[in-house]
């Protein structure tokens, strides 16, 4: 198995820059529940070998490596798009807007690696790397990151909404999930914009 490598950050720091900033995304596939993006500085001698993509690691193991990438990466934010924002303007420039407030919590940063997008309308250089999260160490952190932070999100809202089971399945369209919607209607927290919520209701 092949993890995510420094390459992309060594290049850049070879080419001059100093704080090369990872961001990636969780929750943009949900029905329900806020998008969270992930944005971390790691340094070189962070030895996180482990580190790849959150969605090929067990919950228990993403929380681990949550742990350690907040102790050991140089700067680490997170930035939410809100369900509100995601059913008024969309979910692609709810994504963006999610990714830039991520990023603008670390004043530092001096180029941005995106998992397979580039922002529009940011002040930094950046790149876009598909498959980002697989490749390139620091945006791998930015998905654990993220996704760690909206699974404590979800279980949160699974408090104040126990009807429809957010806890189990995290907002995404599960069987289970779409039954309870169809049964209890969908909540504040659902992305009622959504073309699938016309057959759920």
């Amino acid at each position: 198995m092949s993890y995510p490598n420094f390459s992309h950050e060594r290049e850049l720091l070879a080419a001059g820059y100093q704080a090369i900033v990872g961001v990636d995304e969780a929750g943009a596939g949900a029905l329900a529940g806020p998008l969270i993006a992930g944005a971390v500085i790691l340094p070189l001698n962070s030895r996180l070998g482990e580190l790849d993509d959150s969605k090929t690691k067990t919950p228990q193991a993403r929380e681990r490596l949550f742990d350690l990438i907040c102790e050991r990466a140089t700067a680490w934010a997170v930035g939410e798009a809100s369900v509100e924002e995601i059913n008024t303007i969309g979910l692609r420039p709810a994504n963006y807007l999610a990714m830039k407030r991520a990023v603008a919590q670390i004043p530092s940063a001096d180029f941005v690696l995106v998992d397979a997008w580039t922002i529009p309308d940011l002040s930094l250089p950046q790149r876009g790397v598909i498959k980002g999260d697989h490749l390139i160490k620091s945006i791998a952190a930015a998905s654990i990151v993220a996704k760690v932070t909206r699974d404590r999100m979800m279980h949160v809202l699974a408090k104040l909404h126990p009807a429809y089971g957010f806890a189990i399945h995290k907002g995404y369209g599960t069987k289970l999930h779409r039954d309870q919607i169809r049964t209890h209607g969908p909540s504040n927290v659902h992305r009622t914009s959504w073309e699938v919520f016309k057959t759920l209701s």
